[in-house]
């Protein structure tokens, strides 16, 4: 089984493959369904068609990290940084985020959110597609401790995304169109682990990014 599953914008729902046929399929609303029976269940129904916690977790990660990501590059550029894991420097001396834009190195949240907010023309992203794929199930964040396993917050998550954007005045025809790709690796949220009902903060942030303008 897979680490994670597959978007598919057109029915709006991800797909898992289980023996090489699809069997099921997790919603945006994070209502599951197994699609030879047509049945709407919750994680019951994920164990009993061996979907692992991983899987749905990561699968929710991805989906709520599209969402909100491409809605602030769309219309709130000054909440942008907060996508991204606090900069740091590892041991080895790599620094983190590591964010390549089209081929430029940028050197952190913070100028990453400059370079939206001062240097970037108006402009609309849509997502047409994404998948998503777990690297590492005992991740832990420099200075914290781990996640219980059960949770499945002690990911490190790949996701592939895939759409269009258009630079310029969208409510005209006065804009380019281009075609991109991106991949994205997203870590846990030390603020987030054992949050309970404290301040809302994003349970996933980047640790690396790579977005590419295609043809």
């Amino acid at each position: 089984m897979p680490e994670g599953g597959k978007w598919d914008k057109t029915s709006e729902f991800w797909t898992f493959t289980l023996n090489h046929t699809t069997m099921a399929i997790l919603g945006a609303d994070k209502s599951a369904r197994v699609s030879t029976e047509g049945l709407l269940a919750d994680a019951t129904l994920l164990s009993c068609c061996d979907i692992t916690i991983n899987t749905y977790i990561s699968s929710l990660a991805a989906n709520d990290f599209v969402t909100t990501y491409y809605a602030a590059l769309n219309t709130a550029r000054e909440s942008i940084a907060s996508f991204y894991m606090e900069a740091t420097t590892m041991a080895d001396g790599k620094s983190l985020p590591v964010i390549l834009y089209n081929g430029n190195i940028i050197e952190g949240p913070t100028a990453m959110q400059t370079m939206f907010k001062d240097k970037m023309p108006e402009s609309h992203y849509e997502v047409q597609g994404y998948d998503c794929h777990v690297l590492n199930t005992h991740y832990v964040p420099q200075d914290t401790q781990s996640a219980k396993a059960e949770t499945g917050k002690n990911m490190v998550i790949l996701v592939i995304i895939s759409g269009q954007v258009k630079y310029g005045d969208i409510e005209t025809k006065l804009n380019t169109s281009r075609g991109f790709s991106e991949t994205v690796v997203l870590v846990p949220n030390p603020a987030a682990v054992g949050n309970g009902r404290g301040k809302p903060v994003k349970d996933w942030l980047i640790q690396s990014q790579n977005f590419r303008l295609v043809h």
